[in-house]
């Protein structure tokens, strides 16, 4: 079947660049790894507080330093000069230091996330170890628990982690292995060769899309087995749901890929084009981090981007068990960029 060889063609051809097929799997394995394991993959990020030691311990020190230890905080006592050494450094994000009857606070500017939360336990603790000094009841502290927007498990960052690489992954595979060979193909000659064998042009384009969908397949089996392995990841819902999305993901990035393709006409060309087009992707999709910081504009303007909505749902389905039905206008978004795509596409192609 000319398919099928065409399939086996594209496999003989990729493989041949043993480096490149091996980081090519290996990349987002490695991200996850480092991503995970730094920012917690495990029982989340351990919040923390440099304390500096007063010259005569009191009473007052030590209920402190129990009520600090009874919220779990990570508390590292060191001498003035020290802890001052370190705050210079940009080595703390919290500074506990006696002033007066009481104590003060430095945030870092550079670390507000850890630094706003550790200085709400902080604050807890201070209540706490007053109301105990006083001999009044403790303050009652509103409980909190941790767990996933969907309420189907506690997650830890790596799982925040793993449906936005799954999603990256899409994105640089439609954007550099299909629209770079392409425009290498073109650039060569190799497209003007083609164009006049027996081959017919949709078997080509055929055999590059399953080539390519089966790495994806490949790369997210992988990454999911090491997710499993080191972190517990699992998937939460329908694996029937997961692979309808990453099809739907798959057509999408991969019809970007071929639009792209089109506008350039030499592969430095075509490079800086779809890093233009990749960064803000990979910068404002909700890989890496949320934008509930961000101007609401930005957060407005990133909601109808491609790679966005294709993660929100990802997310739903992966981390919180979720079904499709909730989630419609999403994938019809991530549906309208990927047939404009290759509307766009088919308009651009060109043998020569």
């Amino acid at each position: 079947m000319m398919l099928w060889r065409q399939f086996a063609m594209e496999w003989r051809l990729y493989s041949r660049d043993r480096a490149a097929m091996f980081w090519t799997m290996a990349f987002p394995v490695i991200l996850l790894l480092f991503f995970g394991t730094i920012l917690g993959g495990g029982d989340g990020l351990k919040l923390s507080v440099v304390r500096v030691q007063s010259q005569a311990p009191g009473p007052r020190d030590a209920a402190l330093d129990q009520a600090l230890a009874d919220l779990q905080l990570k508390v590292q006592a060191l001498p003035k000069a020290e802890a001052e050494a370190r705050w210079s450094r940009g080595e703390t994000v919290a500074l506990l230091e006696p002033e007066g009857e009481g104590y003060r606070l430095r945030l870092n500017s550079y670390l507000m996330a850890q630094a706003g939360a550790t200085a709400g336990l902080v604050n807890q603790a201070w209540l706490v170890a007053q109301a105990r000094l006083s001999g009044a009841p403790e303050p009652l502290r509103i409980p909190a628990q941790v767990e996933s927007p969907g309420r189907k498990r506690a997650t830890n960052y790596a799982s925040f982690l793993l449906p936005g690489l799954l999603g990256l992954n899409l994105v640089s595979m439609g954007l550099f292995s299909v629209g770079m060979v392409n425009v290498s193909y073109r650039e060569k000659g190799k497209f003007r060769r083609l164009a006049v064998t027996p081959l017919p042009k949709w078997i080509f384009l055929l055999g590059q899309v399953l080539h390519r969908l089966t790495v994806t397949v490949i790369q997210a089996g992988i990454l999911l087995l090491v997710g499993r392995l080191v972190f517990g990841i699992q998937n939460q819902g329908s694996f029937l749901n997961l692979l309808l999305i990453m099809t739907l993901g798959t057509g999408c990035f991969m019809a970007f890929g071929f639009a792209l393709s089109g506008f350039a006409e030499t592969s430095e060309g075509y490079a800086a084009l779809s890093n233009l087009v990749f960064l803000p992707l990979m910068m404002l999709s909700g890989i890496y981090f949320t934008l509930d910081a961000a101007p609401t504009w930005l957060q407005h303007a990133v909601a109808v981007m491609p790679l966005a909505p294709f993660v929100r749902v990802l997310r739903a389905v992966f981390n919180d068990g979720a079904g499709l039905a909730g989630h419609g206008l999403g994938l019809a978004i991530v549906a309208a960029w990927g047939f404009a795509a290759f509307i766009l596409a088919v308009r651009r192609f060109r043998w020569a």
